[in-house]
C-alpha cells in the first residue's frame, strides 16, 4: 500500500491501522523526514511493514520514484492519495496565481498521477491483479470554503470528480476507486497553512456560513 502525505496526520494514523491489519505500507512525505521515521519506527515497533520516500506529488519525477520503491517493496494493491495543502486564510481577490497553482498541483494533479501509477500496476488490462484507490476528498467540496479557502475547496471538488470518473473507467479491471469527505479533522494542516482554528479544545468559530453549527474537533484517530 502506498499512502502519500503519510507521516503525519490522517495518513499516519491510515498507515499504522494498515500496517495493523498486514499490509506493507510504503509512505510518501514532502519535507518531515523526522515524521516519516517515526511512522515507520511506530508501525515496526508492533512487527510491521513500512518504509519511507522523499515525495513532494506536486512533482511528476517524485512521484515516479515513490512508486519505483513501493515495486521493490511488494506488489501494490492499495493507493491512498493523502497528500494535500491548504493555504492561509484568503478571500478569492486576495489569492496569488502562485498559490492556486501549487494547491492544484498537490491537491489535484499529483492525486491524478498517483492514480494513473497505480493504475497501470493494478489494472487487469495491464496484468494487474486489481487494488483500492481512496481519494481523500473534503467536505469543504460540498461547503465551499468562503472566505476562507474557496481553492482549496475547488480543488477537493475536483477530487470527487475524478473519483466518479476514474472508478467508472477501471470498474470492470478490478479496482475500486472511493473517496473519502473528512469533516474538520484535528491535524497539523490547518497550522502549516496559517489557519486561526485552534488544534486543541473546541472549534469557537466557521467561517463557512453564518447558520454553520459549531463543533468539536476530533483526532484521526478518534473516528
Amino acid at each position: 500500500m502506498i499512502i502519500t502525505g503519510g507521516s503525519r496526520g490522517i495518513g499516519r494514523a491510515t498507515a499504522i491501522a494498515a500496517a495493523a491489519r498486514g499490509f506493507r505500507v510504503c509512505i510518501g512525505y514532502a519535507s518531515n523526514e523526522a515524521a516519516a521515521r517515526g511512522t515507520v519506527s511506530a508501525i515496526e515497533a508492533k512487527n510491521g511493514k513500512a518504509i519511507a520516500v522523499k515525495c513532494d506529488v506536486a512533482s511528476e519525477k517524485d512521484i515516479l520514484a515513490l512508486f519505483e520503491a513501493a515495486d521493490e517493496f511488494g506488489t501494490l494493491g492499495a493507493l491512498v492519495n493523502n497528500a494535500g495543502i491548504v493555504g492561509p486564510s484568503a478571500r478569492v481577490e486576495d489569492m496569488s496565481a502562485e498559490r492556486i497553482q501549487r494547491m492544484m498541483a498537490v491537491n489535484v494533479t499529483g492525486s491524478i498521477l498517483c492514480a494513473r501509477e497505480a493504475v497501470k500496476r493494478m489494472s487487469t488490462r495491464h496484468g494487474g491483479k486489481g487494488g483500492v484507490i481512496v481519494n481523500l476528498s473534503s467536505v469543504a467540496a460540498k461547503l465551499g470554503s468562503p472566505n476562507t479557502y474557496v481553492d482549496y475547496a475547488a480543488s477537493k471538488g475536483a477530487v470527487d470528480s475524478f473519483t466518479i470518473g476514474l472508478g467508472h473507467e477501471v470498474a470492470g479491471e478490478g479496482i475500486r476507486v472511493a473517496a473519502i469527505r473528512p469533516g474538520l479533522i484535528d491535524t497539523e494542516i490547518h497550522a502549516s497553512g496559517g489557519s486561526p482554528i485552534a488544534l486543541t479544545g473546541s472549534v469557537t468559530w466557521c467561517r463557512c456560513s453564518a447558520s454553520a453549527p459549531r463543533m468539536k474537533s476530533p483526532t484521526p484517530s478518534s473516528g
